[in-house]
């Protein structure tokens, strides 16, 4: 019963909201333990943000895109995936408003986002053609899929290498902040904070299960399309720990980690997809997708893609180009979705 959808329409409602508090205040305490776990262990703000913030904000999505694919239903867990990546990068516009001294972008310049941000043009790229592709699958996966995570992890692995050796830098300016570790960080339980981790962790995921059985409600009870929940619904509710975590990391001057988080757990969102073509038992999960869902993706492509160039612009002061460009595209592909057949 706890994954069938069963709620009413205002039980849905009323899990979402419980759901969502619990993800966020969750993740405001999230937030801090990575930002010490980044100089314990020596990975880096940028690192962490990506892996180990942005994969941990990201279990309550994972759940629900997993579920809405066991259930049947294609658009809402694809959605629920590419729409978080939507919001989430207008969350970074959130967090730069909450950074007064400057151009967020400019003061966490870091080559390890800017990779990133391609690393996630290009997994974006990879479910594009997948939707295109024959149905296809083996075992009931889609090649596609494996091309999907083989991408994610070369790509992660190529990003460090790029961190650790990079062929260029950004240069230095009177608002930039770089990512000096704690030296204090040494004095802080290793074990303490893996395990402060692991219980967050946990609860998220738990919160994405309630948020998971209410989507479904909303499509099964009150007849939304899987593509509107999924990029509306789940995918807000389930992303409030990347909006919590940038602004609470803006405010404790981890800049880099703030954009890391988001910008690196957007490449680790869009394997929820693969995980829900694991699940998904009528084919290929791409073969499935709606004109109204590929939209979406090519929507999130844009997104990304004004970040990227606002990344490598490095306007100084107030939220740039990058900021008003990915809120009024955001704006207007929320308006554009619920128009299109299927959405």
């Amino acid at each position: 019963m706890f994954l069938t959808g069963t709620f009413s329409g205002p039980m849905a409602v009323g899990a979402l909201v419980v759901a969502a508090a619990l993800i966020g205040v969750t993740g405001t305490r999230l937030a801090r333990v990575v930002d010490k776990l980044a100089d314990r262990t020596g990975l880096g703000e940028a690192l962490a943000g990506a892996v180990l913030l942005g994969a941990a904000t990201s279990l309550a999505g994972l759940v629900v895109s997993i579920v809405g694919a066991a259930q049947g239903n294609a658009s809402l867990a694809v959605g629920n995936s590419v729409g978080g990546i939507a919001v989430q990068t207008a969350f970074i516009v959130v967090a730069d408003l909450a950074y007064r001294r400057g151009n967020l972008e400019h003061a966490a310049a870091s080559l390890g986002n800017i990779f990133n941000s391609l690393l996630l043009l290009i997994l974006l790229a990879v479910v594009v053609l997948g939707a295109s592709a024959p149905d296809v699958t083996v075992l009931g996966v889609s090649p596609v899929t494996v091309l999907l995570v083989g991408a994610y992890l070369y790509g992660t692995a190529l990003a460090h290498r790029v961190e650790q050796n990079p062929m260029w830098k950004p240069e230095v300016t009177s608002e930039t902040r770089q990512d000096v570790p704690d030296p204090h960080a040494a004095e802080t339980s290793l074990r303490l904070l893996v395990v402060q981790f692991g219980l967050l962790s946990i609860v998220i995921v738990t919160a994405g299960f309630l948020v998971a059985r209410a989507g479904l409600a909303l499509v099964q009870e009150v007849g939304l399309s899987g593509t509107v929940v999924g990029t509306f619904v789940t995918s807000i509710s389930t992303s409030l720990p990347e909006l919590v975590t940038a602004v609470a990391a803006v405010r404790a001057g981890a800049l880099t980690l703030a954009v890391g988080g988001i910008v690196g757990g957007n490449a680790f969102d869009l394997l929820f997809i693969a995980a829900a073509d694991v699940t998904y038992r009528e084919g290929s999960i791409y073969s499935a997708l709606t004109s109204a869902d590929v939209f979406v993706v090519g929507w999130a492509m844009l997104l990304v893609g004004i970040l990227g160039a606002g990344l490598l612009r490095r306007e100084r002061r107030g939220i740039g180009f990058e900021g008003f460009g990915v809120l009024a595209a955001y704006l207007a592909g929320l308006l554009v979705t619920t128009q299109l057949p299927g959405g």
